[in-house]
């Protein structure tokens, strides 16, 4: 009999001793700077809406700056948080590394414990029974020895529910902090993001002063002749019957591949996350993809150089530069005489004024050709590979020539 109370008093022991190391779990494990979060969360709210605000007031210089800051602050206090949040997340994985050892341990000992009892009192059942009748004075001690068994028995399932339960909660805690690992990676990847979203940043504001010359005048300036180059661009496509998409256009050969502005897989992209599409403003864009494929490097595709945001102006994002970056590459558009270097082995980029300003409304890529018989890639012209210049449109619409040298 003493050696039974021994072994139930050990059995409550063990399981008291797994939900302390529950108990020790939920408080431990809880995230040690949720007021640091929260404040930088309320930070960030802030800063949001004052971008918001400074967005919507007369575009100048000194607004444009002030979003730049704003929006350094906000990708800084991003990477803080994302930080926080992960060392948080890494306390609580560091704790449960340690804990999880002490609780399967346990509840290995419990477990053991409790088949060998299951099995010795299922093996001494049936003569513990009769034992205890031979050795009953009278009926009522026969019941309340009878009443004994029959609450050990009771006692005995309830250990086992509750050791079954003690294993379903430990599984449980696994898969949470396994949730939580998993949620460290993704963070950690995001960290990365923002880093590399700060330093662009960073870069756009000194790109920004660098082009205007910190002077108001050359800000409005630029801003002017950007906005007019885009609405000479969605003017031509709506003169040509719109820039409805097109399946299927990229055609691959040994001078590299030609790309539509409408093909389906790009036509319908934000051109670098504004108001414009690639269908409908991206023939630039478009064209410098083709020479670039045409200089070997073939993964460059309109939405390679769409996605690089530091390829357009810091002062208006639609804007595509004069020198861009795309598989690793720089390249730079200069002005150059048209037959010279088209004779030399070179595509030319080329703008032509389809409504007769002094200024580009489409860019075509000329590929070989001279004295105004010129074989082009037409951006914009559906299957426009290789086709005639002169079948559609006329040479003296030519208002710009650029070689692009890399």
């Amino acid at each position: 009999m003493l050696l039974r109370i021994q072994k139930i008093t050990l059995i409550i022991f063990l399981l008291s001793l797994f939900f302390f190391f529950s108990s020790v779990f939920a408080q431990e494990t809880s995230t040690p700077s949720a007021t640091q979060l929260s404040e930088l969360q309320d930070q960030i709210k802030n800063l949001q809406n004052k971008i918001s605000q400074l967005q919507g007031q007369e575009n100048t210089l000194s607004s444009q700056i002030s979003v730049m800051d704003n929006q350094i602050n906000l990708t800084q206090l991003r990477i803080n948080s994302t930080r926080q949040e992960i060392v948080s997340l890494n306390k609580g994985i560091e704790i449960t590394m340690k804990k999880e050892a002490s609780l399967k341990k346990s509840l290995d000992n419990l477990t053991k414990i409790l088949i060998n009892r299951i099995v010795a009192t299922y093996q001494a059942s049936s003569a513990q029974s009769f034992i205890a009748l031979l050795s009953s004075v009278s009926a009522s001690d026969l019941l309340v020895r009878a009443n004994y068994l029959k609450i050990i028995q009771m006692h005995d399932k309830q250990l086992i529910y509750e050791t079954q339960q003690a294993k379903n909660d430990y599984a449980n805690q696994k898969d949470i902090f396994e949730a939580k690992k998993v949620k460290v990676e993704a963070l950690r990847k995001q960290l990365e993001v923002y880093s590399q979203q700060l330093d662009l940043e960073k870069q756009n504001k000194k790109a920004l002063l660098a082009e205007t010359q910190g002077s108001e005048a050359n800000y409005q300036r630029l801003l002017k002749e950007a906005e007019e180059q885009l609405a000479r661009f969605s003017g031509f496509v709506q003169r040509q019957g719109g820039a409805s998409l097109l399946g299927s256009q990229t055609q691959c050969d040994d001078w590299g591949c030609y790309y539509n502005q409408r093909d389906s897989a790009w036509g319908g992209s934000s051109l670098n996350g504004t108001q414009y599409t690639l269908a409908s403003d991206g023939c630039l864009v478009t064209a410098m993809a083709m020479i670039y494929t045409h200089y070997s490097h073939r993964n460059v595709t309109p939405a390679t150089i769409n996605g690089i945001s530091s390829n357009f102006a810091s002062y208006y994002p639609a804007y595509l530069r004069y020198s861009i970056s795309a598989d690793g590459a720089s390249s730079s558009r200069e002005g150059s005489d048209l037959d010279s270097v088209l004779s030399s082995g070179h595509p030319v980029v080329v703008g032509i004024s389809y409504d007769g300003g002094p200024k580009p409304d489409h860019f075509v890529v000329f590929i070989s050709g001279s004295n105004g018989n010129y074989q082009m890639n037409d951006p914009f012209t559906p299957n426009g590979k290789n086709i005639s210049f002169r079948g559609r449109y006329p040479t003296e619409k030519i208002v710009e020539v650029d070689k692009v040298v890399f």
